[in-house]
């Protein structure tokens, strides 16, 4: 999966479906889900991601203004933490890519 979004914008918010490894979607009732962003530089982004159906693995993440302010290349994921404490990272077998492309006026 790739996004896109221009540099400096906060819309639209990144929508993804949590699903194991068989394609089903992960039930995230009583969970908390973190987005992570980062670059070769080092994470960028680390916040908390909007659970919008938990029985369907729904989440969303919200950008802020910093989370943009730099055009390039990234690479993204979701981190479940499970009632009882238990970690999963979505996707598992990869990354979304995310694209901020620049803007053409300051």
């Amino acid at each position: 999966m790739t996004f896109y979004i221009k540099q400096n914008d906060t819309s639209p918010s990144m929508l993804a479906t949590l699903q194991d490894a068989n394609g089903v979607a992960v039930d995230l009732t009583g969970a908390t889900v973190n987005f992570y962003m980062g670059n070769i530089n080092g994470n960028v982004v680390t916040s908390t991601a909007t659970i919008v159906d938990a029985e369907a693995g729904q989440v969303r993440y919200d950008w802020v203004a910093l989370d943009t302010a730099n055009s390039g290349m990234y690479q993204a994921e979701f981190e479940v933490i499970y009632v009882g404490g238990t970690k999963e990272t979505f996707p598992n077998n990869d990354y979304i890519s995310v694209v901020i492309k620049p803007d053409l006026q300051d």
